[in-house]
């Protein structure tokens, strides 16, 4: 089978398409036949070595979408040519074919394709995690989402909103302010042109706002919890402009002199943490997948490109091309 593997660190270059054998399942795992891989801004991060550390060598990717071609001998729940994706599993995944344990395994409905849950799967579940759980949103909150046409930013402007929230958003262009908003964004914020702090302030009647969803880390963190209202909640899940600074936690007291409102509080979301139980993961997956299919939420494929070409697919990710989700079709 064909499959993409990275020997060292280092720039999309480094993605080589190989021939490897097809794995064969164990007892309790599946052999997924992929039909469409999700391509994640976290790929290019173990890919290039920044932030978490990835045993090498590496066949990237965190979610997909396919057939089951054979099954292991305890496998009860699945048989051979149901179909399945999986989200938040580093099995193996930028190749034709991949073993995955089937705990790991979501029944896709008739009416979502491989295409849509290959894209949606791992961002959207992320999104319903930071909105349903994390901080649940509520009616008339103020949110705030970064990175708010990407891949996850634009399923929490959709959550957010369907929940009842004022929705702010931050991006870096027109087209992307423009994406935004037809997502349902009430406000959307260009910070290449406009001060992020201050704006929101100025849209928040200087109210600050009860959440912050933040994917960026290093260049947003300082400012967005000074956007916060008291007692707001800061959710920090990505970490896209590098990490943040070592921090001294009296900064959420609201009594160093800063002059932001007090009881703050901050998290790290993860999303494997909120569907560890195989219960959360088939609950998120199937309100995701309802969703979609009652047109509540949008899916958006912004590209889709052979698996040998996964050098460009990261090369259009890491220059930000693109808005939405981008496949590699096997």
């Amino acid at each position: 089978m064909k499959a993409i593997r990275v020997h060292h660190h280092g720039n999309p270059e480094v993605l080589q398409v190989e021939e490897i054998p097809v794995p064969q399942p164990k007892s309790d795992e599946v052999l997924v036949k992929n039909q469409a891989i999700g391509v994640n801004f976290v790929d290019t991060q173990h890919r290039a070595g920044l932030n978490f550390p990835i045993q090498l060598p590496l066949i990237p990717g965190t979610e997909a979408a396919g057939i089951l071609e054979s099954v292991g001998s305890d496998v009860k729940d699945f048989q051979v040519g149901d179909r399945v994706g999986y989200a938040g599993y580093m099995g193996g995944n930028y190749a034709e074919y991949t073993m995955v344990p089937q705990n790991q395994l979501i029944p896709l409905p008739d009416k979502i394709s491989f295409e849509t849950a290959a894209a949606a799967l791992l961002q959207g579940m992320t999104a319903h995690c930071l909105a349903q759980s994390v901080y649940p949103v509520q009616h008339n909150d103020r949110v705030l989402v970064h990175a708010a046409a990407s891949g996850v930013g634009y399923f929490l402007v959709q959550m957010a909103k369907h929940r009842g929230a004022t929705v702010l958003g931050t991006v870096s262009t027109e087209e992307k302010a423009e994406f935004v908003t037809s997502m349902g964004g009430d406000h959307v914020i260009r910070y290449t042109q406009t001060d992020f702090e201050a704006e929101t302030m100025r849209l928040t009647q200087n109210q600050g706002v009860h959440v912050v969803y933040d994917a960026v880390g290093r260049t947003t963190f300082d400012k967005s919890l000074r956007v916060l209202r008291s007692k707001g909640y800061m959710v920090v899940y990505g970490l896209s402009s590098g990490p943040i600074p070592p921090f001294d936690i009296n900064r959420l007291s609201g009594i160093t002199g800063a002059g932001h409102p007090g009881s703050l509080f901050l998290t790290w979301a993860t999303m494997s943490d909120y569907t560890r139980e195989r219960e959360d993961l088939l609950w998120r997956a199937r309100e995701l997948f309802q969703g979609i299919v009652d047109g509540m939420l949008k899916v958006h494929v912004a590209q889709k490109l052979p698996l040998i070409n996964a050098a460009e697919a990261h090369r259009l990710l890491e220059t930000r091309q693109v808005w939405g989700k981008i496949l590699l079709l096997p």
